[in-house]
Formats: C-alpha cells, sequence, structure tokens
C-alpha cells in the first residue's frame, strides 16, 4: 500500500525559509501529478501547490514565495518556502490532486518571533 511521508516542518521566524519533503513509499505511485495542502487550526485544508508533469501552479497567498519541485529517482516531492509569514502557519501535507490516495500525518509549519 502506498504512503505518503511529509517532513521539513519546525519553527521560523517570519522571513525565514523551509524546505518541505514529500516522500511516496510503495510501488507503482506516480508522482507526475502531485500538490501540497495546508490546513491551519481552526480552518479546512486548502490547496497551496501543484506540479503537473513540467508545469507548476500556486495558490495566490504563496506565489512568488513558494517552489514545489520533484525528484523522480526519489520519488520525492519538495516544497521550498521563502519569506514566510505567520499565516502559513500550519500542518502542511501532500497528495495526488486528481485521484487523492489516504493522507498522511503532514510536517507542522510554524512561522512565529
Amino acid at each position: 500500500q502506498v504512503q505518503l511521508v511529509e517532513s521539513g516542518g519546525g519553527l521560523v521566524q517570519p522571513g525565514g525559509s523551509l524546505r518541505l519533503s514529500c516522500t511516496a513509499s510503495g510501488s507503482r505511485f506516480s508522482i507526475d501529478d502531485m500538490g501540497w495542502y495546508r490546513q491551519a487550526p481552526g480552518k479546512e485544508r486548502e490547496w497551496v501547490a501543484r506540479i503537473y508533469l513540467s508545469a507548476t501552479g500556486y495558490a495566490d497567498s504563496v506565489k512568488g514565495r513558494f517552489t514545489i519541485s520533484r525528484d523522480n529517482a526519489k520519488n520525492t516531492v519538495f516544497l521550498q518556502m521563502n519569506s514566510l509569514k505567520p499565516e502559513d502557519t500550519a500542518v502542511y501535507y501532500c497528495n495526488n490532486p486528481s485521484y487523492p490516495i489516504p493522507w498522511g500525518q503532514g510536517t507542522q509549519v510554524t512561522v512565529s518571533s
């Protein structure tokens, strides 16, 4: 069974950076189409970024600050987050936008001084 494992979160000051990783374990799981999502306390999960083949897309709230990429050899998707703001605080998840599988545990990102 395929599992998604997110990592790389932590506590960072406003203006700082973090790089999140999402590794898909299990065979026969393509990362050609993957997205990052986040859920802040008391809010619904929201879409953050997507990579489909060589194309990428971002929510307006993170455009210009976040970059999604992937390493096919490692079956891993990344989210580089720069110029972080307190409102970026959330648990971050990855999944296939078109055919989602059970969500992983996510990784906590806290932006605070």
